[in-house]
């Protein structure tokens, strides 16, 4: 029996958070206390899903966050192992690190939610006042997250540029990841869900600096999460 095999054998740790946050704390305190040290091969998502009593998808979501921060790697066809007992000093999410996203996002979604407040067509304003008001009432991680990227993305496609559209649809799949980290590590939903509504607000006015100032705050409080998460992102 290998150390991951005795880990397995043995109840998690419960607590009342989301699926996906239970489960990657559980691997994050097994693997920062030595349960599972480093070079061990992680079970199955099989067996992890039956350890924890929850769906494939959960486990692949938690195993995804492990990844970002730096715990573990997975390897096609070989298995998820684990590569370090501390999380990394900078998160990377798809293919893009959390320093490479903070460098770039105020010179493409500032700007994009500025031009969408002076070209939004009545429709865009619809879709993205539908958006936010989903996002209220949503109660399902995962769905908040999927909507919050179609909320950036229909702000870059009101801006009528092309190519801030095109930029933000590739990294949407990395500002997905992030989000969900946030999430799960700082509780930003709600919050984030205000500052939405007070960029939509902008849109809505008309206010090129309005809009593009109520992004640019939002952006800096995602900032400020992320390096207040990951202090050393910085150094």
């Amino acid at each position: 029996m290998n150390l991951s095999d005795s880990w397995a054998d043995r109840q998690p740790t419960s607590s009342r958070v989301g699926a996906a946050e239970a489960v990657l704390a559980d691997l994050r305190a097994a693997i920062e206390n030595g349960d599972l040290p480093v070079g061990t091969k992680l079970p199955a998502e099989a067996t992890l899903s039956a350890r924890y009593s929850v769906s494939r998808s959960v486990v692949r979501e938690a195993l995804r966050s492990s990844t970002a921060l730096g715990f573990t790697e997975t390897h096609t066809g070989k298995g998820t192992f684990v590569i370090s007992d501390r999380p990394r000093s900078e998160p990377v999410f798809g293919e893009y690190s959390a320093g490479a996203l903070r460098e770039a996002r105020p010179h493409i979604e500032v700007p994009a939610a500025g031009f969408a407040a002076l070209r939004r067509t009545d429709v865009q304003l619809a879709q993205l006042r539908e958006l936010v008001d989903k996002m209220d009432a949503e109660t399902d991680p995962a769905e908040w997250v999927r909507l919050d990227g179609e909320f950036h993305l229909a702000i870059a496609a009101a801006s009528g540029n092309g190519v801030f559209a095109a930029v933000v649809g590739e990294l949407r799949d990395a500002l997905s990841q992030q989000s969900k980290m946030i999430n799960k590590l700082s509780k930003r939903q709600q919050a984030s869900g205000v500052e939405h509504r007070v960029i939509l607000d902008a849109i809505a006015d008309g206010s090129y600096e309005g809009a593009a100032n109520a992004m640019s705050d939002h952006l800096r409080i995602v900032e400020s999460t992320v390096v207040s998460l990951f202090p050393a992102s910085t150094e």
